[in-house]
Formats: C-alpha cells, structure tokens, sequence
C-alpha cells in the first residue's frame, strides 16, 4: 500500500519536522508514504496567479490512475471512522494507493480541486498547511488502526 501527499513548501520547523517523522515510522507497518514538497508561490504572485502556479507543480505529480483526496475547507467533514472507511475503500479501488493533495497558505487551484476523488476538511479552524500534514498523516495511522481492528486512543 502507498499513501503520497503532495503538497506545497517546505516544512522548517523542528518540532513539526519530528511529528510528521513520528507518523511516517507508525505508518511503516501499514503503508509506504512519500511526501513531495512542491515549491510554494512567492506572496508577491496575485492570487490567481499563486494556485494557478502551485496547481501546476501539484497536478504533474498526480497520474491519471491515482486515487486523490484533496484537504479542503469547502471539503466534507469526516470522523476518524469514516476517515478509515475511505482509506480501504480508495485503497481497493486505486490499486492500494491514494495521493493525498493539501494547498498552500492561499488554498487550492480550481483545476486540483476538479481532479479529486475525495474533498476532506478537518473542521471550520484554519490550520496552516504545515501542521495539517502533521494532523494528517495522524489520521490515517488512526485509520489504518481502526481498519485493523487494533486499540488506539479515542
């Protein structure tokens, strides 16, 4: 099984850098995961002219095949339980793989958004693309715990 997360800059802070760590290793057991960083537009492109640039970047790493969720405010709202019923039901249907797509500070380029399969959102706070990679990969190690019949915390 492969999990792919795509998403715009890169990840400085350390305390972010050791979670996302943390969740990669948990996820080991369950499935390989690669993150690819795309580069994030700089804050002096208008907009438009931002996602349409970042879209881009993302769409090129997205094959035609793949199954995508898209991290998205306008997205529907999930539990942990759902959050796993999709994860081996996309995993059946995607040939054991899903690319899971979060935007940059600006959001997501209309074109990503169309390409997606799932539109999931983490609730009505505003969470920085960064820490939603952190969060992210923490629900789908719970996802595959849940699908596994396996004890974690609730």
């Amino acid at each position: 099984m492969k999990l792919k997360v795509v998403a715009p800059g890169k990840i400085k802070e350390k305390w972010l850098l050791s979670g996302i760590d943390e969740y990669k290793k948990r996820l080991s057991r369950y499935c390989c995961v690669e993150v690819i960083e795309v580069a994030d537009s700089p804050d002096s492109l208008p907009v438009e002219a931002a996602l349409a640039k970042e879209g881009e970047l993302i769409l090129s790493k997205i094959k035609d095949g793949d199954v995508v969720w898209v991290m998205d405010l306008h997205g529907k709202l999930l539990t942990s339980e759902e959050i796993s019923k999709a994860l081996t039901d996309d995993m059946e249907r995607g040939g054991s793989s899903i690319t899971v797509v979060i935007g940059g500070s600006n959001g997501l380029d209309p074109r990503v958004v169309k390409r997606a399969d799932r539109r999931i959102c983490f609730g009505n706070i505003t969470l920085t693309h960064q820490m939603t990679r952190l969060i992210l990969l923490e629900q789908i190690y719970r996802g595959f715990k849940i699908a596994s019949g396996e004890k974690y915390h609730k």
